[in-house]
């Protein structure tokens, strides 16, 4: 947690999920000059006569440290062949304002947690609310949803709120409300749990799921509702992610990022992407 401009923020949690290694990068290095002799990998060595079996192609997955791509690297600048080496990070909790910057950056696959298909819980919060609970209903019950990046509860009340009277301003214009917030096989809920707010979210969450109920919905959330999502990179966009977002005139939150999955990157990639300080 970490207070930026009087606001408590929560940071992200980044996994690597897998790697692909620097010998094929290597090996797509060696290809370009004709060098493989000159490897000092033995299993890239042996590329040159050669193709290779699985055993080979574990020994090159598990390569290490390559003095080829360090000079294309920090000596050459041929960076290209970084583009062989790749990396996916599993990403929770980092926020909708960075999801946007991140689409800034325009080759990573990306995988977000989708608003269309995970807002039920909200909507049959504010459906619930209807039956006696009231707003105050709708804000304690989201508020346990652990769904904001900043992590100060009056301040998340304030944000709850303003979803409410969003939806309520919905409410009023849109004559068919509840048939596009609930499934229409939790309807009957609604005539059943008359003046009880509790139980009746309780069935709505318990019931059929409303499909696609975010694309009606969207509007209400902004950039500081937590995103959890899979990235992959190949490691020439990687440092250029690296380079732009560690820097101190990004914002704050995507450098939390940047770091975090910097922590969690290799050191065999680190070393051909960061540029060494000396000592």
């Amino acid at each position: 947690m970490e207070e930026v401009y009087g606001i408590k923020y929560t940071k992200p949690e980044v996994v690597l999920l897998q790697d692909t290694g620097i010998g094929v990068a290597e090996t797509a290095a060696r290809t370009c000059y004709d060098s493989f002799s000159n490897s000092e990998n033995l299993v890239i060595k042996n590329l040159e006569t050669q193709m290779p079996d699985d055993g080979m192609l574990c020994e090159l997955n598990a390569i290490d440290d390559s003095a080829l791509l360090d000079d294309l690297a920090w000596t050459y600048f041929h960076h290209s062949i970084l583009e062989h080496a790749n990396l996916s990070f599993l990403i929770r909790g980092t926020s909708r304002g960075v999801l946007q910057e991140h689409a800034r950056h325009r080759i990573q696959a990306i995988s977000v947690r989708s608003t269309r298909y995970t807002m039920s819980g909200l909507i049959n919060a504010f459906v619930a609310s209807h039956q006696g609970g009231g707003k105050e209903f709708f804000i304690d019950t989201v508020l346990t949803y652990d769904m904001f990046v900043v992590s100060d509860d009056a301040y998340n009340r304030l944000e709850i709120g303003a979803m409410y009277d969003k939806l309520a301003f919905q409410k009023q214009i849109v004559k068919n409300f509840y048939a596009i917030s609930v499934a229409k096989s939790s309807l009957p809920f609604l005539e059943e749990f008359v003046g009880d707010s509790a139980k009746l979210y309780k069935a709505l969450q318990a019931g059929k799921k409303k499909r696609n109920v975010g694309d009606a919905f969207k509007h209400i959330i902004s950039d500081n509702v937590k995103v959890d999502m899979v990235v992959t990179f190949n490691l020439r966009s990687l440092k250029n992610y690296f380079t732009l977002r560690d820097s101190g005139a990004a914002f704050f939150q995507i450098q939390w990022l940047a770091q975090a999955m910097m922590n969690v990157t290799p050191k065999k990639y680190l070393d051909l992407i960061i540029k060494k300080k000396n000592v």
